[in-house]
């Protein structure tokens, strides 16, 4: 079974037992009680207006703030002598998603 969560305005595809990494929750956040926008069950399909019904994705935070892999910004204009380079690291919270009811 299947689902789509809307978690901090991203909408994702979720099955039980599976982590995923999304954007940097609240501190304190220890599980999450989600709506399912859309239920894949096999080869029925039922869609939300704007949630489904009696469907919750239950989610546990596993490791609330994890650092994302450096992006390498880099500046250069020739002829001007202008040549920067910054980094950034962006904060993701990983969850695991513990049902699917």
């Amino acid at each position: 079974m299947k689902a789509v969560v809307k978690i901090g305005g991203k909408q994702y595809i979720v099955a039980e037992k599976e982590t995923l990494m999304v954007d940097l929750l609240p501190e304190g956040t220890k599980e999450l009680d989600l709506d399912a926008l859309l239920v894949i069950d096999g080869d029925k399909t039922s869609v939300g207006a704007p949630v489904v019904k009696g469907v919750k994705v239950k989610a546990k935070v596993v490791d609330p703030k994890v650092a994302g892999d450096k992006l390498r910004i880099i500046r250069y204009k020739s002829k001007k002598r202008v040549n920067t380079q910054t980094g950034h690291r962006q904060k993701y919270s990983k969850l695991e998603i513990a049902s699917i009811k």
